[in-house]
């Protein structure tokens, strides 16, 4: 038989244990058999292989391949420079995999800092002694204590209550509290009144149990297995990050293969054109976007903590910006998870809880306060939230109120109702509270202005639609009722037949109040065109009235309750998913699970809310896992993305909006690293063709692309969101960083006017230096380091005039603000500083081949940049007018 059926007797049988508690021998023999009480990590990287990754994503490849080729060219004709730049290139592999490595792992070290839910320390009895140990000392067979407040460390079976009372939300979602008691059962064991679940609170009450499950063991395990099991796949801007490396390895590969053949027809010489291939395709492989990208999701990474984000991994940040759908949990995430009295119904009226003072409802404040097991101890409330919200709202109003309790009938799920028997003023009375359905049948009269009336099918009627009329507002209504006892009716335990013609007095509608920053939230992520769908445990009439006092649904949403969803086939499901307005209740974490992989399947990008166990295996098949911070359970927050400091649902909206941002601001620093490609590949193809002097040397080309345009690169990476941002829909699936109008801004529009530029300079040094077209220049002479040398000026003026013309996607910059950027500033600042060391300091000329030139050079230079930054403009105004 199942634990949850058998007698308390049969229990202790069972579990070889006694109402003495085990001997401290034989626990130590259950905790080397059973382990400790602890919920294990399964699959887990370890932290080497997770440095190993590090190294070997597409692009590291990418860069393993260019350090490889540059090396090989070294051994094929030592003494070309080579040798410096493979070490240089190794240096930005080992770089970048350290800061990410570091990054991550301060990242997880905040998230361990924050496992702090499950209890650590318990109250049991051993060999007939109370003592308190470990949580993860626990072991079958342990006869714990309950008390008020407490958490429970392990799955185990109810053997004596008193008025106890739970709070099951982490693992099942439900925020009412739930009532045990010690009685068998044959339910199934996730709904067993008997049993006290791991992870879960006691609200009110007290209670002995024996634990009958530890550790992985427990239902709290099982769901953490579960999330285990959930495989994690690349995030959207992993996969972005892989095909921008395969076009620029695509690209540069053809680029070195045509140019190849082309040395062959010419007349070039197999080695010439070997290494000269090698260098063409390490001048398209721009060796610093990865520092940039990795640079730049750390800063987005530290900016959103400062906004009560922890984000986990660096890719996280930019894929919050992609989400189209938000699957969120209430209770918790939505809702503040307290309880708060709104409305009452009184003398045939309702009353807002604010105007009580004036509302003479005393006799209903008495019975809301007396009928209730909450207590005010220490300037705090403990119990039951909602047994809180009642005692707080008549503390508020009418001060304590002093009576003795004789007994008490407790809450039971069937009777829906709990009663006490109080002594006031001498008189004994049975208070009761509960739902309408539990109290109005055994109501034979009605408190009206003062007066006991008979209670007639009007009067019913009217309760009952004053009651509808409060539930639709979306408020949890109980109703309120007593009696007068007569001495000799009292006996004990007390009968229940003294609930019996009682007189109705009212209704108290309370509610768990949603965040006040949740209706702002959700109206900013339909006006982003993200869609949010509410899955809950909670009942479905709760769901529809918070969903609509949230803005969440405006119209009439489709609602769909958990023994519905069973019923539904997967074609079914996907069609009800795709209306504009759904809600989910009474769910499971299974449920969730099968919502986020359909949603998937039909190419949204799903983010996931959540704070409980229940959440975590969505969380963590979701693309975006979003945890609470404060009141997430240990497995929620091991299984999310990112961590919500603050348990804000307003911060995932401006999480969002720095998702998008930083998308779009890596399209920036990605189009304007793609800019400098072309003007660092032409000037070689022509060496190639025409025989030039040496336009640009390899050292040059890395002292570009891992020196001068990083910092300016960042710059953009910070950028501030431009306005509409937030305004439009998330960008399709199939739009990634790189498209086409990408490719030709970067490589064409902006690409070939540096070009311009730059060869201009690079020819001008050369014909006033007195060189001639076809004749040949040492490649060690003065004139063809100067060449070299207003080459690599060129491209770096030219980076100024890109950066200015990349702020913006599609608004002018003059708009936004032309020096707002700090970083890019104090890049350009640090560009034009690296630029003079190597150009005019001894040892950059030695480093970099390079030698001084004219101040004349650089003044030449800015008319270019110039042209390039309005010619941005122009473009974008052209592109802002058309429909």
């Amino acid at each position: 038989m199942k634990i949850n059926n058998l007698t308390k007797e049969d229990v202790l049988r069972s579990l070889v244990t006694s109402e003495s508690g085990l001997t401290e021998e034989e626990a130590r023999n259950r905790f080397s058999e059973f382990g400790p009480n602890e919920i294990k990590e399964v699959k887990k990287t370890s932290l080497l292989m997770k440095f190993i990754k590090q190294f070997t994503h597409l692009l590291a490849i990418l860069l393993w391949i260019g350090a490889g080729l540059a090396f090989l060219s070294e051994y094929l004709r030592p003494g070309e420079g080579m040798l410096a730049l493979g070490l240089a290139i190794l240096g930005v592999i080992v770089i970048n995999a350290v800061f990410t490595f570091i990054q991550e792992y301060r990242a997880e070290k905040s998230i361990e800092k924050l496992k702090l839910l499950l209890p650590f320390y318990v109250k049991v009895i051993r060999e007939g002694k109370e003592k308190e140990i470990h949580a993860r000392d626990v072991v079958p067979g342990d006869l714990i204590l309950l008390s008020e407040g407490n958490k429970i460390p392990a799955d185990s079976r109810l053997i004596e209550t008193i008025y106890l009372m739970v709070n099951n939300a982490p693992l099942t979602g439900e925020s009412e509290p739930v009532p045990l008691d010690h009685n068998p059962t044959e339910r199934e064991l996730i709904e067993s009144r008997n049993i006290a679940f791991a992870g879960t609170t006691v609200m009110s009450g007290s209670g002995k149990a024996i634990v009958f499950a530890t550790g992985m063991k427990t239902e709290f395990g099982h769901i953490a297995h579960l999330t285990s099991a959930v495989e994690a796949g690349l995030s959207p801007f992993q996969k972005e990050i892989i095909k921008v490396t395969r076009i620029i390895a695509f690209f540069a590969t053809t680029m070195g293969v045509v140019f190849l053949l082309i040395g062959q027809i010419i007349g070039r010489t197999f080695w010439d054109n070997f290494i000269f291939t090698i260098g063409l395709i390490v001048a398209n492989v721009p060796e610093g976007l990865l520092p940039t990208v990795t640079l730049s999701l750390a800063m987005a990474s530290q900016r959103m903590a400062k906004k009560m984000a922890l984000i986990k991994t660096l890719t996280s940040v930019e894929t919050l910006g992609s989400v189209t759908v938000i699957c969120t949990d209430k209770t918790g995430t939505l809702t503040q998870n307290k309880m708060e009295v709104q409305k009452l119904w009184f003398n045939r009226k309702i009353i807002d809880s604010e105007m009580l003072k004036d509302s003479n409802a005393d006799i209903l404040l008495n019975i809301a306060y007396l009928c209730n097991n909450a207590k005010f101890i220490d300037g705090h409330f403990k119990g039951d939230p909602t047994e809180i919200a009642l005692m707080k709202v008549v503390r508020d109003t009418v001060g304590d109120l002093e009576s003795e309790r004789i007994s008490e009938i407790p809450f039971d799920s069937e009777r829906k109702r709990m009663t006490t028997l109080n002594v006031i003023n001498g008189k004994t009375f049975a208070l009761t509270k509960g739902a309408l359905e539990g109290i109005l049948p055994l109501s034979s009269h009605l408190f009206i202005n003062g007066k006991i009336v008979q209670i007639d099918e009007n009067y019913r009627k009217e309760v009952l639609d004053e009651y509808h009329l409060l539930m639709d507002r979306g408020l949890r209504v109980l109703s309120f009722a007593y009696r007068e006892i007569n001495k000799q009716e009292i006996e004990m335990p007390i009968p229940e037949s003294i609930e019996n013609n009682m007189v109705f007095v009212g209704l108290i509608g309370l509610e768990d109040p949603p965040r006040p920053e949740v209706p702002e939230a959700i109206r900013k992520c339909h006006e982003a065109g993200i869609k949010v769908i509410m899955i809950t445990g909670d009942g479905s009439r709760t769901a529809h009235a918070i969903a609509r006092e949230i803005g969440l649904v405006k119209g009439d949403p489709v609602v769909i309750e958990g023994h519905e969803f069973m019923a539904m086939s997967d074609s079914e499901l996907r069609e009800k998913l795709s209306e504009k307005e759904i809600l989910f209740a009474r769910m499971t974490p299974k449920h969730k699970m099968r919502i986020v992989s359909i949603l998937q399947e039909e190419g949204e990008r799903v983010a996931v809310t959540g704070d409980g166990v229940n959440d975590a295996p969505a969380l963590k098949k979701a693309d975006i896992g979003i945890a609470m911070g404060i009141a997430g359970t240990d497995v929620a927050k091991e299984a999310a993305d990112m961590i919500l400091l603050d348990d804000n649902f307003a911060t995932i909206v401006k999480a969002i909006e720095e998702g998008r941002t930083i998308f779009e601001n890596t399209r920036k620093f990605i189009t304007y690293i793609f800019a400098h490609g072309t003007p660092e590949a032409i000037p070689y193809i022509l060496f190639a063709l025409f025989k030039i002097p040496l336009p640009l040397t390899v050292m040059q080309i890395l002292a570009i692309d891992l020196g001068t345009e990083t910092l300016p690169a960042l710059g953009l990476g910070i950028e501030s969101p431009e306005t509409t941002i937030m305004k439009q829909p998330p960008r399709p699936k199939e739009k990634g960083l790189i498209d086409k109008a990408a490719l030709f801004k970067g490589y064409i529009f902006l690409g070939l006017i540096s070009t311009i530029g730059v060869l201009f300079i690079y020819f001008f040094v050369l014909y006033r230096g007195g060189w001639q077209w076809g004749t040949v220049l040492p490649m060690e002479s003065t004139l063809a380091h100067q060449a070299s040398t207003a080459t690599f000026l060129g491209i770096v003026i030219m980076q100024i005039g890109t950066v200015f013309a990349c702020k913006t996607k599609s608004e002018s910059v003059f708009k936004v603000g032309i020096f707002n950027n700090k970083l890019i500033l104090l890049g350009i600042l640090i560009e034009i500083i690296l630029s003079v060391f190597i150009i005019y300091h001894p040892w950059g000329n030695k480093i970099f081949s390079t030698s001084p030139i004219p101040l004349s050079v650089w003044f030449m230079l800015i008319p270019f940049a110039i042209l390039l930054f309005f010619a941005e403009e122009l473009r974008k105004r052209r592109a802002r007018a058309s429909p």
